[in-house]
């Protein structure tokens, strides 16, 4: 990030800017709406650019997210309805969004509502030997893939071999 950039409300004095954190944490992902936008890890800065006005750049889960458009208006009105009227919301694919920018609050929802958040262990090739993925429902490491996709294009679908459950998984990228 360029000199400036902000990565959380507690490493400015600016106010509008810990006004931005504060109206994005209310910004819900529309596939997973029981996390912030931040707790996924997309806002990746809230800063000042060159002129002063303010400027929050999100890197959505991947290039052909079909939600980004959606993410950038919620993020847009959240600002708008805090006063930050004057605030610009960009997108940007470089660095690419990884899930070890998932916080550890969004690794526990995911893992309340039964799906079972990716390891905090670094990017892993795509040729990466299968994982032993547990149950989140009763906690067997009995479990199958059942397809590739999920309910979104971030998951992948498994079963538990032992209750016989259907569950997401969040894939790594």
């Amino acid at each position: 990030m360029p000199d400036g950039a902000c990565w959380g409300p507690e490493e400015t004095a600016d106010a509008a800017v810990r006004a931005a954190w504060t109206a994005l944490a209310q910004v819900m992902d529309p596939e997973i709406p029981v996390l912030s936008i931040i707790e996924l890890g997309i806002v990746r800065a809230v800063r000042r650019d060159d002129g002063g006005r303010l400027e929050v750049v999100l890197t959505p889960t991947y290039s052909g997210c079909p939600a980004t458009a959606m993410i950038v208006l919620e993020a847009e009105l959240a600002l708008a309805r805090a006063g930050l009227t004057d605030a610009r919301v960009t997108t940007t694919i470089a660095p690419p969004w990884t899930t070890d920018w998932i916080s550890e609050t969004g690794r526990a929802k995911l893992a309340e509502i039964g799906i079972v958040p990716p390891p905090k262990a670094g990017k892993r090739a795509l040729t990466a030997p299968d994982e032993t993925v547990a149950c989140p429902r009763c906690g067997s490491p009995d479990t199958s893939v059942v397809s590739p996709f999920g309910s979104t294009a971030c998951k992948a679908l498994h079963r538990c071999n032992a209750c016989l459950e259907p569950f997401d998984v969040f894939k790594c990228h």
